[in-house]
Order: C-alpha cells, then sequence, then structure tokens
C-alpha cells in the first residue's frame, strides 16, 4: 500500500544496517509487502462509526460499511446510519447502496467489499472496514480460498462497552430515535403483506410495529389499545436491540478465544458512563488514544500482536490534540 502521505506525517522506523561482506544474502528473498486493512468491530451502539471515522479523518483512509441493514437504502433512522455531515468528507463504500426489497448475502458482501478495498488502495489510501455485521467481516476475511489473508495483513480494533452499560444506552437511544421519527418512517413503507425476513425489513425497529400498524387501520380499535400497542413495539425494540448486542459481542470473543483472531480491545465503558466534556476526553484516552497508536504501529510494520497499554505521554498527546482542535 502506498503511504507517501502518512510517512511525510510520521517518523519512519530506523532500519538495521548490514555491512557489506559480513552476511552473505544471496539466498533470501524478499516477501512482497501485503496491503494493509484496518476492521473496527464491537456491538451495536458502541461507536464504531465514531473511531472509524477518527482514524480516516488522521490518516488518508476510506470507510467500507459491514453492517448488513446499512447497505440498503431507505430506513436511516431505523439503521442508525451515519449522516453526510458526521462523514466528515471521509468516503464511505457499501452504504444504502442496495434496493430495499433485495436480499444481500454474505457473499455479496465479500464480493463488493473486495472490489472496493481494491479500488481504495489503487487510489493509494487505507482500507478501513467498519460495521456490526461479524459473519459478514468472517466470510470476507477467512474466505475458502485464503485470498484475503494472502492479499492483507489486518489490524482488527474492538469497541467493547459493558452491556449492562450498553442496554442502558440502547434502550436511551431507541426513545431518541422515536423523538427522531422512527415510527413515521417504517409506516411509510408498511405493507401488511409484506415478508419480514427479506430485505431491509429484518432489520429490528420494522416488524415489531406490525401490530400497532394494523391496530391504526382497524377503525374499531380502541385509542388506548393503540397506545399500549405502540409502547409494546418500543419496549421490543429495546429487547431486541440488547439481544443483539449479546450475539455481536459472543461472536467476537469467538473470533478472539476460539478462531485466534488477533483482536485489540478498547474498553469505552467509562465514555457511556459520563456526559459532556469528560465523556469527550475519556474517549480520547480510552479510545481515539490507543487505537491510533496501534494502528501506527500496524501501518508502519511494529508489533502489533499484543495488546496495546497506553503510556500516560501518549494518553496527554492525544488529549491535548482532541481538546485544541474542540476549540477551532
Amino acid at each position: 500500500m502506498k503511504l507517501t502521505m502518512l510517512m511525510t506525517q510520521q517518523a519512519q522506523p530506523s532500519f538495521l544496517q548490514i555491512p557489506t561482506g559480513i552476511m552473505d544474502l544471496s539466498g533470501l528473498r524478499c516477501r512482497p509487502q501485503k496491503e494493509k486493512v484496518v476492521v473496527v468491530m464491537g456491538a451495536t451502539g458502541t461507536g464504531k462509526s465514531r473511531l472509524s471515522i477518527d482514524l480516516a479523518t488522521r490518516y488518508p483512509a476510506e470507510i467500507i460499511n459491514s453492517d448488513k441493514m446499512q447497505v440498503y437504502e431507505g430506513l436511516d433512522i431505523v439503521t442508525n446510519k451515519i449522516s453526510n455531515e458526521e462523514c466528515e468528507g471521509v468516503p464511505h463504500h457499501l452504504l444504502g447502496i442496495v434496493d430495499s426489497e433485495a436480499d444481500f448475502t454474505a457473499r455479496n458482501f465479500v464480493s463488493t467489499a473486495s472490489l472496493a478495498m481494491k479500488s481504495i488502495v489503487g487510489r493509494g489510501n487505507l482500507p478501513i472496514i467498519a460495521g456490526g455485521s461479524n459473519s459478514f467481516i468472517e466470510a470476507l476475511i477467512d474466505d475458502n480460498n485464503y485470498e484475503f489473508r494472502s492479499r492483507y495483513d489486518v489490524c482488527f480494533l474492538w469497541v467493547d462497552v459493558a452491556m449492562p452499560v450498553l442496554h442502558q444506552f440502547v434502550s436511551d437511544r431507541v426513545d431518541r430515535m422515536v423523538e427522531a421519527g422512527i415510527v413515521e418512517e417504517v409506516r411509510k413503507m408498511y405493507n401488511p403483506n409484506c415478508d419480514y425476513s427479506k430485505g431491509i425489513r429484518r432489520a429490528i425497529g420494522v416488524s415489531e410495529f406490525d401490530s400497532y400498524f394494523r391496530a391504526e387501520y382497524s377503525s374499531s380499535t380502541d385509542y388506548r389499545v393503540r397506545e399500549k400497542l405502540l409502547s409494546e413495539a418500543i419496549n421490543e425494540i429495546k429487547i431486541n436491540t440488547c439481544k443483539l448486542a449479546c450475539r455481536q459481542l459472543g461472536k467476537i470473543h469467538r473470533l478472539k478465544n476460539v478462531k485466534g483472531w488477533k483482536i485489540h480491545r478498547l474498553n469505552a465503558t467509562s465514555v457511556f458512563e459520563k456526559h459532556g466534556r469528560e465523556a469527550e476526553e475519556s474517549w480520547v484516552e480510552m479510545v481515539k488514544g490507543p487505537a491510533s497508536v496501534v494502528v501506527n504501529q500496524f501501518l508502519f510494520n511494529f508489533d502489533h500482536s499484543r495488546s496495546f497499554v497506553p503510556t500516560t505521554s501518549t494518553v496527554r498527546a492525544e488529549k491535548r490534540a482532541a481538546m485544541a482542535a474542540a476549540t477551532l
């Protein structure tokens, strides 16, 4: 991967100089360097999109979405799609590109994401894959032909939040989605004869409203009954989203502990326990700063297989940079 722009900003590692004649290197062959790819993983709501943009604005990078519902067009509130403003000018791929009625499989993702990676690398940029669909990520990286591993060197980042804390955040986020208009958004595409096992209708936040919308269409249904059904639908969305987070976490543990993926865990729990300026500082200290150092080590061929423990100087430097940027 061409990292000319990066190398002008980062100190290049010194290389061992071997005097001519001391060692016979005629039998050694240099292996071609693999292209670099960063993967940002985590359960729903943990801040994967935020971290991927933090990294993409630090390096010449582009982001590939690996959320199986965000690949579909429409239902932006339901699927929590990142807005154009939140993208901060970073190019995003596989975001809202598939017809809502189509079925986008892991195989489709592998072929489409592979093309996107080749295109990004061809422009001299770093591909950052971010999303909560670990089955898509696993299908891409551990393909049957070992094509990905032979072509790319990958760095895994895992944004983790303690489940009790995350569950509360998810509950509050659903309430914010209701305020943002999720009911109206789903109502526009409601069809009493639709199949909730296909396309974007598989997303959490769609089928849960079915009973409520059916009651709306029935003139004989009492107002209080409809209100009860709406409350039950919202609560069901919260429960199902928490269940999804637990499943996603279980898959990450399997990839790490069973398949042996070298995944760097970034504990973001304290970020979700704080508010305002304190939360921002905690994000820099616990997530953005450590992730940036891991990626630096990865890009410049330091040993990134070990878990990273941020030093005091690293944390302070990242915090100063973040606070300075916030005042601009």
